[in-house]
C-alpha cells in the first residue's frame, strides 16, 4: 500500500505496532477436572505452560509485541554478538553500533528479542535491492532486464552534492568495467528504506542469519509517498509464516499503524504548506501555458485536425503503404505556409484477420486550415476539405503496384470520427495486363488523384468517365479528431437559438446545420457592423447640419 506523507515531521512521528506469535501445541485445548462445576463434570480450558526452575516462561519466546518508530534501529541477536567483537567493526557505522550495544548491555539489555529492524543505513538495504526477486516462483530464472537492474541502486535521501566540483580528466569512459557501471548506475529518485525483521529460529539458536525473515518493508520517496509491503493488517487478520527448519512451525504476526494523531496546530501548518505548494504549482503551469489565448480573426473559422491512418485491409498484395493528402477548396480556404497537407506512411506487412489481410499503420498526422467567409450574399453552403488516399504495395524487388484510390470529405462537426474509405483501381482488359502486373509490377495510374472525385479544376457541367474500367479493392480506416475555433462560438446560446435555420429541425443534416450556424454568426456580426457604420454616418450628418444652421 502507498500513502502520502505530507511532511518530514509526520514521517518522524510515524509509529508501527508489530505483534509476533508462534502457534504451537501448547496453545491447543485439553480437558481437565473442574471441581467448581461438579465432581462428575469435565471443564474445557487453555493450557498455560508453567515457569521453569530459572523463572523463565516459555511463552515469552512464543509471543512478542513492540512499537517501532520510523528508522528506529533495533538490534538482532546476530548484530549484538557481532559488534561486541571490536575486530568485526570496519566502518564508522559499525563502531557507532558497537557503542550503542555496549550501552544497552550496561543498562539491562535490549528490549526486543525476536523482532528487530534494518534501517536505510544498514548493509541489508543495499543487498536486498540487488537480490530482490521478480516473481514468487521457487525456480525463477532471471531475465536480461532483471540481471541489468540488479546493478542499479538508488540514491540515499541524505546524499548532498559537493559545492565545488572538480573537472575530471576523463569525461567519457570508453571501456567501463562492471564495478564502474555498478558504482555509477544510480536511479535519481531518492528513496529511504526500512525493514522490520524477525528471528524465527529455535529458542536456543537465536542469532543465525538463516532464521531471519522479513515481516514488513517500508519505503519513502522524495515525493512524500510511503509504501508499506505487506499492507497494515487492520481487519484482514494476521499474516502467517510457515518455517521449514528442524521442525515445521507456524507463526502469525500483525502490523498496525499506531502513529499519534496530529495536533490542530500541526494540521493548520500542514494545510498552509500544501496550499502554498499547490499555489506555486498552479503558477508554474500558468507560466507554461501563458496568458494570451490565440483567437482567429473575425469572420474566420479555424479547423484543426489530429488524424491517424489506422489500417488497410482487403488488398491483393502484401507490404502496403498509403500516400494521402488534403485538398482545400479553391475559394475561401487557406492554410499556413509551413503547413504540410500530405504524407506517406511506412511500409507495413499484413496479418490475417478472418478472411482478410490487414495492415496496421497507426500513422499520425496533423494539419490546420482557415475558412474566411467573405461573400454574405450567397446562401450556399461552403465546400469542405477532402482527404484523398492512394494505397500501394511494394514487393521484394522494390516494384510497386497501385492497389486502390479513395477519397472522403472531412467531418464538418467537431469531435472524434472514424472513417472507412472504400477504394478502387483502374484495370485493363486481357490476361497480358494482369501478367505484367504480377511479374514486373506497374499498372494503370491516375495522373491527377483528384479525379477520384470531381476535380477542383473542372469547370464544366458534366464530368464523363465513360470508358474507364475499374475494380473495387479494399478499404482504408482513418481516425480523425477535429477541432473548430471561431469568435462566432463565443456568442450567447440565446442568440444562436433565435437564429436557428430550418436545417436544425431536419433529421440527418447536423453537419450542414453546424456550418450554417457559423455562417449565420458571420452574417450577424457583419450586419451589426454595417448598422453601426450607418448610425455613425447619420450622427455625423445631423451634427454637421446643426453646425451649419
Amino acid at each position: 500500500m502507498a500513502v502520502p506523507v505530507s511532511s518530514v515531521v509526520q514521517r518522524k512521528k510515524s509509529r508501527f505496532g508489530v505483534r509476533l506469535q508462534r502457534i504451537t501445541s501448547s496453545h491447543f485445548l485439553h480437558y481437565h477436572p473442574a471441581t467448581q462445576l461438579g465432581k462428575d463434570l469435565i471443564g474445557l480450558a487453555t493450557f498455560r505452560p508453567q515457569p521453569t526452575a530459572s523463572g523463565h516462561r516459555p511463552e515469552e519466546d512464543e509471543e512478542e509485541e513492540i512499537v517501532i518508530g520510523w528508522q528506529e534501529k533495533l538490534f538482532s541477536q546476530f548484530e549484538v554478538d557481532l559488534y561486541q567483537n571490536e575486530a568485526a567493526c570496519q566502518s564508522p557505522l559499525d563502531y557507532q553500533y558497537r557503542q550503542e550495544i555496549l550501552k544497552l548491555e550496561n543498562s539491562g539489555g535490549k528490549k526486543n528479542r525476536r523482532i528487530f529492524t534494518y534501517t536505510d543505513s544498514d548493509r541489508y538495504t543495499n543487498l536486498e535491492e540487488h537480490c530482490q526477486r521478480m516473481t514468487t516462483a521457487a525456480s525463477e530464472m532471471p531475465s536480461f532486464l532483471v540481471e541489468r537492474m540488479a546493478n542499479v541502486r538508488r540514491r540515499r535521501q541524505d546524499r548532498r552534492g559537493m559545492e565545488g566540483s572538480i573537472l575530471k580528466s576523463r569525461i567519457v569512459t570508453w571501456e567501463p568495467s562492471e564495478e564502474f557501471v555498478r558504482n555509477n548506475h544510480v536511479i535519481n529518485t531518492p528513496l529511504q528504506t526500512m525493514h522490520i525483521m524477525a528471528d524465527l529460529g529455535p529458542c536456543k539458536k537465536l542469532g543465525y542469519k538463516k532464521y531471519e525473515h522479513v515481516l514488513c518493508t517500508l519505503k519513502v520517496d522524495s515525493n512524500g509517498v510511503i509504501t508499506v509491503k505487506p499492507d497494515f493488517t487492520g481487519l484482514k487478520g494476521p499474516y502467517r509464516i510457515e518455517t521449514e527448519w528442524e521442525k515445521q512451525e507456524l507463526w502469525k504476526y500483525t502490523i498496525d499503524n499506531v502513529s499519534p494523531l496530529a495536533q490542530p496546530e500541526e494540521e493548520e501548518q500542514e494545510q498552509r504548506v500544501l496550499k502554498d505548494l499547490y499555489g506555486r504549482h498552479k503558477e508554474y503551469l500558468s507560466s507554461l501555458v501563458g496568458t494570451d489565448f490565440e483567437l482567429p480573426v473575425p469572420g474566420t473559422l479555424r479547423l484543426f485536425v489530429n488524424g491517424e491512418v489506422v489500417s488497410a485491409q482487403g488488398y491483393e498484395y502484401d507490404n502496403l503503404y498509403v500516400h494521402f493528402f488534403v485538398e482545400l477548396p479553391a475559394t475561401n480556404w487557406s492554410s499556413p505556409a509551413f503547413q504540410q497537407l500530405s504524407g506517406v506512411t511506412q511500409t507495413c506487412a499484413t496479418k490475417s484477420l478472418g478472411m482478410d489481410k490487414v495492415a496496421y499503420f497507426s500513422y499520425p498526422f496533423t494539419f490546420e486550415a482557415f475558412f474566411l467567409h467573405e461573400d454574405e450574399s450567397t446562401d450556399a453552403l461552403p465546400e469542405w476539405p477532402v482527404l484523398y488516399c492512394e494505397v500501394l504495395s511494394l514487393d521484394f524487388w522494390q516494384r510497386y503496384r497501385v492497389e486502390g484510390y479513395g477519397a472522403v470529405v472531412l467531418p464538418a462537426t467537431p469531435g472524434s470520427h472514424t472513417l472507412t474509405v472504400s477504394t478502387w483501381r483502374p484495370v485493363e482488359l486481357g490476361t497480358v495486363a494482369e501478367l505484367r502486373r504480377f511479374f514486373i509490377g506497374g499498372s494503370l495510374e491516375l495522373e491527377d488523384l483528384s479525379y477520384v472525385r470531381i476535380p477542383g479544376s473542372f469547370k464544366g457541367e458534366r464530368l464523363s468517365r465513360f470508358g474507364l474500367r475499374t475494380e473495387t479493392t479494399g478499404t482504408v480506416s482513418f481516425r480523425l479528431h477535429c477541432l473548430q475555433q471561431s469568435r462566432a462560438f463565443m456568442e450567447s446560446s440565446s442568440l444562436r437559438k433565435r437564429m436557428r435555420s430550418v436545417l436544425d429541425h431536419l433529421e440527418g443534416f447536423s453537419q450542414q446545420s453546424s456550418i450554417h450556424n457559423v455562417l449565420e454568426a458571420f452574417r450577424r456580426a457583419r450586419r451589426r457592423m454595417q448598422e453601426a457604420r450607418e448610425s455613425l454616418a447619420q450622427d455625423l450628418v445631423s451634427t454637421s447640419e446643426a453646425l451649419v444652421s
